[in-house]
């Protein structure tokens, strides 16, 4: 039992990967939920419209944004401006402030509507936050927390279902996880079998051959999208506010940019073990920082910077905006272009990665 032991500990240290694999998996997740991880809403991107432009209504804002919960993005002129904002996803949080904002304050009527992204639940818990803060009068004083001064409208989710902001963001999660591991081990699969000198034989170009792999994992990948938003549909009662062919796009989108991570990670190991491990290194921060469990606007500024890097990120941007706001998939082009970039640049490295050799 003991010579068993010594030849596992031996054979393990050959293994480079699964050495650094064993160093990295728990310093990368020490470092994500000590550092990265918020369960605090703070910074969530907010306009603000305001109709009033007096003294009074200009401290209110100062306000909200004292609390750290929102940070002023932009200036409109209209409600109907931030509410194409929130549709557009270009903010979470719209403030508008009426031209009778004061006398709506002295007769003790609402006199603030904040209208919050209601795809992401965790917006909703920071505009109720909102909600209790005490508003100045206009001759001196604040009025009372209980008094309603400040109202909430959710948009897009009235309701308030978690199921509606969760089952879209599903669709990437199971997308990443499958096509990535998928084609992570494709290749090595095929080095482990001895088939690897059968496709060496073939006339087929390297870039014909990587393409040749992944597109029946692509079918798949679409197979998998229709099965989660038809159960999504049926049992959870998702709707679908945008058009169904722009959902699709997103859905191809991320799976060709999984798939082309998932050869490049199979060019650089050499047995299956090694390729799920580092596929799960890569699986790990688009669950934890792309804005599916925790909220994104709280990361510090560094970890959003590489946070946008990870198709997961962009691709909740795209399918929460198409199915959940009912945006086109144009409008939001900047995850559109940031998803198509990555895929080129993974496809071209994985490309020039591989050898039709052996060695």
């Amino acid at each position: 039992m003991w010579a068993v032991a010594l030849k596992e500990l031996r054979q393990m240290r050959r293994d480079r990967i699964s050495v650094l694999m064993i160093v990295m998996i728990p310093v990368v997740d020490l470092l994500l939920f000590g550092y990265a991880i918020n369960y605090n809403p703070r910074n969530l991107h907010a306009a603000v419209a305001d109709q009033a432009m007096t003294a009074t209504s200009r401290a209110a804002v100062m306000d909200m944004t004292a609390t750290g919960i929102i940070r002023l993005h932009d200036v409109a002129d209209t409600p109907q401006a931030l509410v194409d904002m929130l549709r557009r996803g270009e903010v979470s949080v719209g403030i508008a402030i009426p031209p009778d904002y004061e006398r709506r304050l002295a007769d003790g009527r609402p006199a603030v509507q904040v209208m919050v992204d209601g795809t992401d639940t965790v917006v909703q818990a920071a505009a109720n936050q909102l909600a209790q803060m005490p508003l100045e009068r206009p001759n001196g004083g604040r009025i009372a927390p209980d008094a309603p001064q400040i109202e909430v409208v959710s948009f897009y989710n009235p309701e308030r279902r978690s199921a509606v902001s969760i089952v879209p963001g599903l669709i990437g999660l199971i997308l990443t996880m499958t096509m990535m591991m998928f084609t992570a081990m494709a290749a090595v699969r095929e080095r482990e079998r001895g088939n690897m000198e059968l496709l060496i034989a073939t006339p087929l170009s390297r870039s014909a051959l990587m393409v040749g792999k992944v597109l029946p994992y692509a079918v798949i990948g679409l197979i998998q999208t229709t099965l989660i938003l038809v159960l999504g549909f049926w049992f959870f009662d998702v709707p679908l506010r945008g058009s169904l062919l722009d959902v699709y796009i997103a859905s191809v989108l991320l799976i060709l940019a999984n798939l082309s991570m998932g050869l490049l990670i199979s060019n650089y190991t050499r047995t299956q073990f090694q390729a799920i491990q580092v596929a799960m290194l890569v699986f790990l921060p688009s669950i934890l920082i792309s804005g599916f469990m925790f909220p994104f606007a709280g990361m510090p500024d560094a970890v959003q910077w590489g946070a946008e890097v990870l198709p997961m990120t962009q691709f909740l941007r795209l399918i929460r905006g198409v199915m959940l706001r009912g945006a086109s998939i144009w409008e939001l082009w900047p995850a559109v272009l940031a998803l198509v970039g990555f895929t080129v640049v993974t496809m071209a490295l994985a490309i020039a990665r591989f050898r039709k050799r052996l060695d």
